[in-house]
């Protein structure tokens, strides 16, 4: 009689282990219910197990007990071995997946793009609007800002390289402009180290500053090298550059998006009307193409060039002041005729 009740209770200790693992295995992949789209769940640091799965009823999973939840962390190496950080909940992930992604890091990554031809006043505007991006850097000067990325004394104009970053949730303004400042020493140094032998360019600096002209005078990646050409050998031959951009940078706020002819006659340090030579600082965030262009502009005997005035961004390029007035004048004309279709 012993031996059967004990092949008895051996059959129920049986049973109810595989009830146990049924249980657990159909709650470990199970779709979990209650997380709508875009629902998020940040560990930070110094939070226990508990904590977490507090977080996750929070946001809306009811499913498993805290026991069932424990041993399956236990199961997939995750017990206090989570990862601080930003995590997805997608509607249909199962604890398994939730736990795997913790376990891994399996952080949500977010996106920062520097635009070509930005200057840094817009480059902080867009930095102070993105989230989750902790904002370190809103009470700090640009010297102080240029100070805290050890570059003390330095212009923070044109020191970035136009890219996209991507950071997690906990990086801050400072880290993605680390980056973005490494990133454009690093495209500079290889421009530079490509530069054409007879340019007049004599120091790196001086081809961030032209590189950055080259990218607000035109948009058109293929015309960078011959926009870079007609500078180049403008300072080859002690001619003012005269591009409007500089001025327009001189003008910093004053600047209401329209540029008069006094306005060209206004000296500043930036007004290459009135000064012969590179402006004293980048003007703007040029991008590879700029820097490429610059340091090797395309060769030719073009001293000028004017818009086309066809709405396609495109210049006219020649060698002589007749050539370039006459084209002065093709432009206006387009450019009176499309005023009128417009009327």
């Amino acid at each position: 009689m012993s031996k059967l009740i004990f092949v008895l209770l051996l059959a129920a200790l049986a049973a109810g282990g595989w009830w146990i693992w049924q249980r657990y295995s159909g709650f470990a992949d199970a779709p979990l219910s209650g997380l709508e789209p875009g629902e998020t769940l940040v560990v930070e640091s110094g939070d226990s197990f508990a904590g977490v799965l507090a977080k996750l009823r929070a946001a809306g999973v009811r499913e498993g007990e805290k026991l069932e939840w424990q041993v399956l962390a236990r199961q997939l190496g995750a017990a206090g071995k989570l990862q601080v950080g930003e995590y997805a909940l997608a509607p249909g992930m199962t604890p398994r997946q939730v736990l795997l992604a913790m376990r891994d890091g399996k952080v949500i990554s977010h996106r920062f793009t520097i635009v070509e031809g930005w200057n840094i006043r817009e480059l902080r505007a867009a930095l102070a609007k993105a989230s989750p991006l902790e904002h370190d850097t809103a009470s700090m000067t640009d010297a102080t800002l240029m100070q805290a990325l050890d570059h003390a004394g330095q212009h923070p104009e044109g020191r970035f390289l136009p890219e996209t970053y991507v950071y997690t949730r906990g990086d801050s303004e400072l880290d993605v402009l680390k980056r973005a400042n490494g990133a454009m020493e690093t495209a500079l140094e290889a421009a530079w180290s490509q530069r054409a032998a007879d340019t007049p360019l004599k120091s790196k600096e001086e081809a961030l500053i032209l590189a950055s002209i080259v990218e607000k005078e035109t948009g058109i990646a293929e015309e960078r090298p011959q926009i870079a050409g007609v500078f180049a050998r403008r300072l080859k031959i002690g001619m003012r550059l005269q591009t409007d951009p500089t001025v327009i940078y001189g003008m910093g706020a004053a600047y209401a998006g329209n540029i008069r002819k006094n306005d060209l006659l206004v000296d500043t340090p930036y007004n290459t009307y009135t000064r012969t030579g590179l402006p004293p600082t980048p003007i703007a965030m040029p991008g590879i193409d700029a820097l490429r262009a610059a340091a090797n502009p395309a060769a030719g005997d073009a001293l000028y060039f004017v818009a086309l005035g066809d709405g396609s961004g495109r210049h006219v390029f020649t060698s002589s002041l007749g050539q370039h007035e006459a084209a002065v004048r093709e432009y206006i004309q387009r450019y009176r005729q499309q005023q009128r279709q417009a009327q």
